[in-house]
């Protein structure tokens, strides 16, 4: 809120404490409870938490951002924004991207 300037309205999930802390920080606000409505602020740690998931828990914040930020360098090649693709350029899109893991792996085995 320091760096937006106060909400309109203030969406959270169903937990009880979220109203307290509300009254607390911004008394003045609409505040909205509901299962769904804050999906899209949740939607977007979504592949953090799937990958978080899969490595089975990090040891440190140090070590999931050291993981992060190198997969999601490679991650972002191999996942094109398909919404904004026609198939056509998609699949071209895919092909470019192995084509340039196939040299990079050439190169690092060289």
């Amino acid at each position: 809120m320091k760096r937006w300037g106060q909400p309109r309205v203030l969406v959270t999930g169903k937990l009880r404490s979220y109203g307290a802390a509300k009254a607390q920080i911004a008394p003045g606000i609409e505040h909205r409870q509901h299962k769904g409505l804050n999906n899209r602020s949740e939607a977007s740690h979504r592949y953090t938490r799937r990958r978080e998931k899969i490595m089975g828990r990090f040891k440190s914040p140090r070590q999931a951002q050291r993981f992060l930020s190198a997969h999601d360098q490679a991650a972002s090649l191999f996942r094109p924004k398909r919404h904004h693709l026609s198939a056509r350029a998609y699949r071209h899109a895919r092909a470019d991207a192995l084509g340039l893991w196939a040299g990079y792996a050439v190169e690092l085995t060289a």
